[in-house]
């Protein structure tokens, strides 16, 4: 049992660093591209826009195809996107070369993370996803900083070019070694799904994670840009700095798996108030080697933990549907996550890289405040 879910992992590894390997690539593609940061910065948010766009209801379409066929042709859709990326000569290319894997992502995540559910039970529904986020957490220990220290020593399109090799050998693993799975008989019909959107504690739940994602973007989309501009750092210490960020992300995800299956909101509160800890003490401490570790530590943990906590939180708020909600989950994280880009470039531009913990921390206090009204709001099922 537990091989299928190492090798979803594995793949999920490749597909997540897809999406965030461009937060170290930013200035990067920037000065290649003839853009500004900011501008890049919006590439982040077509990519995050067209999965909240189109997650549930790809997700929900999906749901009825046999597993391995389906995480074989995304990752191998993967593969030709950060090819187009890596050649991409401008940035209407790289704008489509984004846009492709956007639609393949939230299908992937939401239905790997219902086949998980599925081997271990609901019980232990966080312990699972946290199995299956590890490699996530991997993307952002080892995917962005990697990303970022091949970048400065042979350009950005070598990491895509590299991402596009390592996603055709993931597809060729899940052909070989994962098992073919059946197609539940009794799947949710489409309708009763998109009905469980009535319910207000629901959509509270969505709004949970916008607002949540909109606080770690708006300040994360830009952090390798801090720690080059204030800090001063080249671009290889970032990457190193990226790799500790989220090497203390693996600490969030175990607790985070923990801490989600005793009671989920109480989590979501927790950890959303320890990163508004760390996100304001970052740019006071920029030039403290012991005050920056310390504050991107606690941001890089909380951070990790909070990915896991949103999605195991919508999948146990709808457990006769797990595989929509966990889409709802995407599509709402990944439009905070746009949200956020585009907040955070409008904040340097108008006010420098320094507001950033501010203006980001603005979010994190108001899910904070949600996740008290969804408490009180409890009581009230989720229906089909």
């Amino acid at each position: 049992m537990l091989l299928p879910i190492l090798l979803l992992s594995a793949a999920g590894f490749t597909v997540l660093t897809t999406e965030f390997v461009i937060v170290g690539l930013l200035p990067s593609i920037a000065r290649d591209l003839g853009i500004s940061v900011s501008q890049a910065g919006l590439l982040v948010t077509l990519f995050a826009f067209t999965v909240a766009a189109f997650g549930p209801f790809l997700t929900a379409y999906f749901a009825r195809f046999e597993r391995k066929r389906l995480f074989i042709s995304i990752l191998l859709m993967f593969g030709v996107a950060n090819t187009l990326a890596a050649l991409a000569p401008n940035i209407w290319v790289m704008s489509l070369a984004r846009l492709i894997p956007a639609l393949g992502l939230p299908v992937f995540w939401a239905l790997a993370s219902e086949t998980a559910v599925d081997i271990v039970g609901p019980e232990y529904a966080g312990r699972a996803i946290a199995k299956i986020g590890f490699g996530i957490v991997c993307a952002t220990v080892f995917g962005i900083p990697v990303g970022t220290l091949i970048s400065d020593v042979f350009g950005w399109r070598t990491a895509f070019g590299i991402l596009a090799v390592v996603a055709v050998l993931k597809a060729l693993l899940l052909l070989v070694y994962l098992p073919s799975t059946k197609v539940k008989k009794d799947e949710v019909t489409l309708r009763s799904q998109f009905k469980i959107l009535r319910n207000p504690v629901m959509q509270g739940h969505v709004l949970l994670s916008i607002l949540v994602f909109s606080g770690m973007f708006t300040a994360y989309t830009y952090l390798a840009d801090i720690l080059e501009r204030l800090a001063g750092f080249d671009g290889t210490l970032v990457g190193w700095c990226l790799m500790g960020f989220g090497a203390v992300g693996l600490l969030g995800n175990s607790l985070g798996g923990r801490a989600v299956d005793r009671h989920p909101l109480i989590a979501s509160m927790v950890f959303c108030g320890l990163m508004i800890t760390g996100m304001l003490a970052l740019v006071p401490a920029i030039h403290s080697t012991l005050g920056l570790a310390a504050a991107m530590g606690i941001w890089g943990v909380t951070q990790a933990a909070l990915f896991l906590v949103s999605h195991v939180r919508l999948m146990k708020a709808a457990p006769h549907a797990p595989a929509f909600a966990a889409s709802l989950n995407i599509a709402g994280a990944n439009l905070g996550i746009g949200l956020g880009a585009m907040v955070g470039g409008r904040v340097i531009d108008t006010l420098g890289l320094g507001s950033l913990g501010f203006a980001a921390s603005g979010f994190i206090l108001l899910s904070i405040l949600l996740a008290l009204w969804l408490m009180s709001a409890k009581p009230r099922e989720v229906c089909a």
